[in-house]
């Protein structure tokens, strides 16, 4: 059995593997950039995604993109995480933990956060690498002229499970995403979610999602993070919504999904 990540760069080894051995067991798990934002597979790709005896998605919506033949030997598979406690800043934190990508929009977090009263005291952290320049200086500049932003760079993911435990909310502000690890990085931590409206946000935690906000509006983001620091129901609905979302997280849930998918392919 060969079980592969992300349809595109795994093709060839896909198509040498089935080469190889005529019988393998094929499994291929579709990460974002394969399905968003379009579901535009090459020639290759195609044919290695025909090969492939099971697919897997991260979230449900995924699988509404896909043409009929794939759709049906394809899975949704939640991807688990676990939470090292800490307990929570003073100050309400907002945290975005992405690399500095335009995909990711880190610089809407940033442009928000500004956007808050003045009255309100809030503190918004970036963690993450700066993986384009262009970018990467783009945000950097933008919170250099924050007063309520700060970038913390890359950080391991013990410490990043920390800072996102002691964190108020987590921003996922991204244009697109396959199914954010992080999102369920903050669920299993019990951080409330801030994020764009868009399929894979809305796969993993629903359509009424309380805390979601139109992609790329900074107003709407500022909106939903002032409420958030200051309406203590609201916060407390966000944080029992992010609760009740921990079994899905869990990763013996992942593990029974993951056992039942390759018993099926014996």
């Amino acid at each position: 059995m060969l079980i592969t990540v992300h349809a595109v760069k795994s093709a060839a080894s896909v198509l040498a593997a089935s080469d190889q051995r005529a019988g393998i067991r094929i499994v291929t798990l579709l990460a974002g950039t394969d399905i968003y934002p379009t579901f535009a597979p090459s020639e290759v790709a195609q044919a290695a995604l025909a090969r492939a005896d099971a697919l897997v998605a991260l979230q449900p919506r995924a699988l509404d993109l896909l043409p009929q033949d794939l759709r049906k030997k394809s899975q949704t598979i939640v991807q688990s995480a676990t939470a090292i406690a800490k307990p929570r800043n003073e100050r309400f934190t907002a945290i975005v933990l992405a690399h500095l990508r335009p995909v990711k929009q880190p610089h809407l977090a940033v442009a928000a956060v500004d956007l808050v009263p003045a009255d309100v005291s809030m503190q918004l952290t970036l963690a993450g690498a700066q993986l384009d320049d262009e970018y990467g200086k783009r945000v950097t500049a933008a919170v250099a002229q924050s007063a309520r932003s700060e970038w913390i760079g890359p950080l391991s993911r013990r410490i990043s499970k920390q800072e996102l435990s002691a964190s108020h909310v987590c921003i996922v502000p991204s244009s697109a995403e396959g199914g954010a690890n992080v999102v369920s990085e903050a669920i299993a931590a019990g951080t409330p979610i801030l994020c764009s409206a868009i399929p894979g946000n809305t796969g993993l935690l629903g359509h009424d999602w309380p805390g979601m906000f139109p992609a790329g509006d900074a107003q709407a983001l500022a909106q939903l993070l002032t409420r958030t620091a200051t309406d203590r129901d609201f916060f407390d609905e966000l944080c029992q919504r992010t609760r009740a979302l921990q079994p899905m997280v869990a990763p013996a849930t992942e593990r029974q999904a993951w056992r039942e998918l390759l018993a099926q392919l014996r």
